[in-house]
């Protein structure tokens, strides 16, 4: 029987996509499992797998096409000796909405949710009727993960190796019994003019229209929600770097042989994980209407890419070496930039840290990637005068931090209790070792 290959949601928030490669061609036999299509989300190009055996029938939509919804037919799979044209005529995706000086409060209020594919009945736990791909299957074994309590994204309620891959990534302490009901909120006013009232201001001036990508506008909505929404506040300390320079040096000289090169960055992950676990109350995030403590450090490090950035997180961050987490960050930001990273791989943590040091600048004040509960901006190191514990004046590498903080899940002493333990460790950089 013909059916339908639906463009999957690769993400929780992906909402279209853009179809970037058909990797099989019409006429082509694939097995369950075998990788149909390289499709981009918001964040990234992942590959989208085949859940059923079968004949490639019919195309429906071309490589290099953008905003496909989620749930649109993008093929048809049909049976040996079976036609395409068996299959049901694909619904057609429902044209954008025009934009307008200013939104209905109903269609500002959140935004759009994915269409949510439907749900098979739940079986019984280890139950081999579960409707999912082969690779699911094995990746689940391997990772502890019940495939029976797993609803599928993938076309019929299929469930695919994202599914999985997104369910291992949550810890299972992490989510409330039952889920609250959200408190009414109301409606945010508009965030600026229209796109052709801002035309108008500059009829007759020569210029670009660059049209936002997928992670452009998700960039745009987030930081927009977090500035309206967070309540932040910023702490400042400096911090005299000699000693972690030369120590960085010493490491380094002894860890030549084997390729490695510690940055000033990778001590800076490495303190904000052992400050975390030193403050235990401000390793937290905000949950809507409760506070989330984590007690594993988990940190994310943005990554600027060409048109946006990533925040590729570092998993039990305190528990690792700092050789340890310099070759995951160095492989996290190569595959953040070459677009990618795995959902699971650049969602949760607790903290995050944004570092702008490196390009010259001496301080700044970063935006909490929500629902971080706070993020610190790094600024660069430089020579200053400073004034010595005998009272003599000196010269000191000095480098600026600022702590942005969300007001609801962290005050004003339990951010300085946070700050000043990142600054205790770099200043006393053997400590990280202990």
């Amino acid at each position: 029987m013909a059916t339908e290959i639906l463009m999957p949601a690769l993400s929780p928030t992906m909402e279209e996509g853009t179809l970037a490669k058909w990797l099989v061609k019409e006429g082509d036999t694939v097995s369950s499992g075998d990788i149909l299509a390289e499709i981009e989300t918001d964040k990234a190009t992942m590959e989208f797998e085949a859940v059923d055996e079968g004949i490639v029938g019919k195309i429906l939509v071309a490589e290099g096409t953008a905003g496909v919804k989620v749930n649109t037919p993008i093929a048809i799979m049909v049976e040996e000796g079976e036609s395409a044209d068996a299959a049901p005529a694909p619904k057609a995706a429902p044209a954008p909405k025009a934009a307008s000086a200013a939104p209905a409060p109903a269609e500002t209020a959140a935004p759009a949710a994915a269409p949510a594919p439907a749900a098979p009945a739940t079986p019984k736990s280890g139950d081999a009727r579960v409707l999912a791909s082969p690779l699911a299957r094995r990746l689940a074994k391997e990772k502890g993960v019940d495939i029976a309590t797993l609803t599928g994204s993938g076309p019929h309620g299929r469930i695919v190796k994202a599914d999985v891959e997104a369910a291992s990534a949550t810890p299972k302490s992490a989510a409330p019994a039952a889920a609250a009901p959200a408190p009414a909120v109301a409606a945010p006013m508009p965030v600026g003019p229209s796109a052709s009232t801002v035309a108008k201001m500059y009829e007759g001036r020569d210029y670009e229209e660059v049209t936002l990508d997928g992670m452009r506008k998700t960039i745009a909505a987030r930081l927009t929600e977090a500035k309206q929404t967070i309540p932040h506040f910023y702490l400042r300390r400096d911090v005299q770097l000699d000693a972690l320079m030369k120590f960085r040096g010493e490491l380094n000289a002894q860890l030549e042989a084997r390729g490695v090169k510690l940055s000033v960055n990778d001590f800076i992950i490495k303190a904000c994980a052992l400050a975390l676990q030193d403050v235990p109350d401000a390793n937290a995030v905000w949950a809507g209407d409760r506070i989330l403590k984590l007690k594993p450090s988990d940190v994310a490090v943005a990554v600027a890419i060409e048109g946006g950035l990533f925040t590729p997180v570092l998993k039990d961050a305190h528990q690792k070496t700092i050789s340890a987490l310099s070759a995951e960050m160095k492989d996290l930001a190569a595959r953040a930039r070459a677009r990618k990273l795995a959902p699971h791989e650049y969602q949760g943590g607790s903290f995050a840290i944004s570092n702008l040091g490196m390009m010259g600048i001496d301080n700044f004040d970063a935006v909490i990637n929500p629902p971080h509960g706070a993020i610190l901006a790094v600024g660069a190191g430089v020579k200053k005068p400073v004034v010595k514990a005998n009272g003599e004046i000196g010269v000191a590498t000095v480098m600026s931090m600022t702590l942005s903080v969300d007001h609801r899940v962290i005050d004003g002493a339990l951010g300085a209790d946070l700050l000043k333990a990142i600054v205790g460790y770099l200043e006393n950089p053997m400590s990280m070792l202990a």
